[in-house]
């Protein structure tokens, strides 16, 4: 089936329920006005179902291929062609400065698109994505000159970027990279170095790839302390010479085909340090919370996807008849759709869909808040909420999203273990979105480990003013009690970390996880909380889309029924402690 955007659902929640329509008050984004960001919504849905929909089983089929002679790497067919369209209608610039060229639109925009495309082909959608990450890491910390080489070119999409971290040796712990730069006399670096599972690293697509890379510096800390970053590019702007940073060969992945994940080796290439010495990992984070908020869009992208051919298998398909007495009577049998088990999995897909979609929403006008508004207090405090729930929406959307990819997948029953059908794809691609830009394990230690003491813990007394705040200000909100159970869980959950883990840091990895899935649901919670509230009013009033409306009623009741309820064992796992989670000895595990 072809793919069909959202659209009534994110105008909704962009402008109904978070308030997206006013960006264009703040003299940053005085285009963003709701006509343009209904126009973006719109023509971004036609390109993703009929310039990149198409290209996806394709990628999947064909995957890239490597010439060992030339070292280079070819994409699938049509993927250059679609690429061209993408850079064309001026999608790599969506967000990016405007000094460089870029738009200067919302990020909550990047968002929206980023979900369309990674629908209908996550592999392609993460040529530009990754760009997006290397754009912001040198506009923040670049130099003058980094500047106006590569930003330019970035943004137009006439050049691709990457971000080369791992090493065979190490992953997460970047620590222990041992890539080495050493001062050229001209001011740059000799890089050396073998990196591993780099997206994008060698492709047709552009004639030039520009690399960020982590290098250690001749008597640099054998530590994070002593990594430093580097921009190393394909060819050299300045003479258009090759430049030794060479493909070694591809992985090879159970998904994401389409995509080009490289084995990079620096054989001496040149590069410019980006920023100061030995302080790469700042530069680096800039990068990475960029592509954990972009790889959480990937998880509710192929969610659904994942959602929209199982509903549309469901109505078709035909097998047995409905409990209640046939809903089909000329026919043979009932559609699967009027079955409960059927629509149990659909209704979790959906509703969990719609709340993964409101957080990331929620996340992104915040964002956009934290660079835009006049109010410093408004800015600190959307900056505040951002750094919070960043882990949260790479780890939930990815977690869920795959989950829920696999819900669809059964709901086809045998077709979904087929590649005539699409779910078996979605459910291959979607399993790397929980493992890289730092598995979700590492998200919610990120989240419990950092986030929670930063600023004195102000990050998530900020989540605790926006939630609580709400109950304050609207004593008659729908689902007022179940979000104030689910609020209360939160906040002892909060305060156990905060009684236990500085005394033991096994108790807080033991409880990050659950941790960090309570806060998803509950701020999904609250946010499914608001969409009811505005659907209640605009059906009192007679206004907006009734469908639309009516089925945020119900969705909200499932949401709080059958969903929320989690947070109660959520709370007890956090409570209960490590001792069972670390009391095996080496003996036991294959007793």
């Amino acid at each position: 089936m072809q793919y069909q955007a959202p659209a009534n659902d994110l105008r909704f929640l962009l402008f109904d329920v978070l308030g997206a329509d006013t960006l264009h008050e703040l003299e940053k984004y005085a285009d963003a006005t709701p006509d343009l960001i209904s126009a973006v919504i719109d023509e971004a849905g036609k390109l993703a179902a009929e310039v990149i929909q198409p290209t996806n089983q394709t990628g999947d089929r064909q995957g890239c291929h490597y010439d060992p002679e030339t070292k280079s790497v070819k994409t699938p067919d049509g993927f250059k062609e679609a690429y061209a369209k993408f850079v064309e209608g001026g999608w790599t610039a969506l967000d990016a400065p405007i000094e460089f060229g870029g738009q200067g639109l919302p990020h909550t925009l990047k968002f929206v698109v980023d979900e369309m495309v990674c629908s209908t082909n996550l592999s392609l959608g993460m040529y530009p994505g990754l760009t997006h990450g290397a754009i912001s890491a040198l506009h923040t910390h670049g130099s003058y000159e980094l500047k106006q080489t590569y930003l330019e070119k970035l943004i137009s999409g006439e050049w691709t970027g990457t971000m080369c971290l791992t090493e065979p040796h190490c992953g997460t712990d970047l620590g222990l990279i041992r890539t080495k730069a050493t001062p050229n006399d001209d001011g740059s670096y000799a890089i050396e170095g073998t990196k591993i599972w780099i997206t994008g690293g060698e492709h047709d697509l552009v004639d030039n790839i520009v690399h960020l890379v982590l290098a250690k510096l001749p008597g640099a800390p054998d530590t994070t302390k002593g990594i430093s970053l580097f921009v190393v590019p394909k060819f050299l702007p300045d003479s258009g010479e090759r430049n030794p940073a060479f493909c070694g060969g591809l992985e090879h992945k159970m998904g994401i085909k389409g995509s080009a994940t490289c084995v990079m080796n620096f054989e001496g290439a040149k590069g410019w340090l980006v920023g100061e010495p030995n302080k790469g990992m700042s530069a680096m984070f800039t990068m990475m919370n960029e592509a954990r908020l972009m790889v959480g869009m990937q998880g509710l992208g192929l969610a659904e996807m994942a959602y929209q051919e199982s509903l549309a298998f469901a109505k078709e398909r035909l097998q047995s008849r409905s409990l209640s007495g046939p809903k089909n009577p000329d026919g043979p049998a009932d559609p699967i759709i009027v079955h409960p088990d059927v629509r149990r999995m659909l209704m979790r897909q959906k509703v969990l869909n719609e709340g993964m979609r409101a957080l990331a929403l929620f996340t992104g006008h915040q964002l956009d808040l934290s660079v835009a508004h006049p109010d410093d207090a408004v800015r600190e405090n959307a900056d505040d909420l951002v750094q919070l729930l960043t882990p949260v929406v790479k780890a939930f959307l990815t977690d869920e999203g795959y989950n829920n990819a696999n819900w669809g997948q059964q709901v086809l029953g045998g077709s979904g273990f087929t590649q005539d059908w699409p779910l078996e794809q979605l459910v291959r691609d979607g399993r790397i979105a929980r493992i890289y830009e730092g598995t979700n394990g590492i998200q919610a230690m990120d989240l419990v480990g950092r986030k929670l003491a930063l600023k004195g813990g102000q990050l998530v007394r900020a989540l605790f003013a926006e939630l609580t705040g709400y109950l304050k200000d609207n004593p008659d909100a729908p689902h007022r009690e179940e979000l104030k159970v689910s609020i209360k869980s939160l906040e002892q959950a909060t305060l156990w970390l905060a009684q236990n883990a500085p005394k033991d840091p096994e108790q807080a990895g033991a409880a990050a996880s659950p941790y960090l899935r309570l806060m998803a649901l509950t701020v999904i919670g609250y946010l499914w909380s608001r969409m009811a509230g505005v659907a209640h009013r605009q059906l009192d009033a007679g206004e907006g889309n009734t469908p639309l409306l009516e089925s945020k009623l119900v969705s909200a009741r499932y949401y709080f029924e059958k969903l929320m309820p989690e947070a109660d064992w959520l709370l007890r796992d956090i409570d209960s402690g490590k001792d069972s989670l670390m009391a095996f000895e080496d003996q036991h595990w294959m007793a």
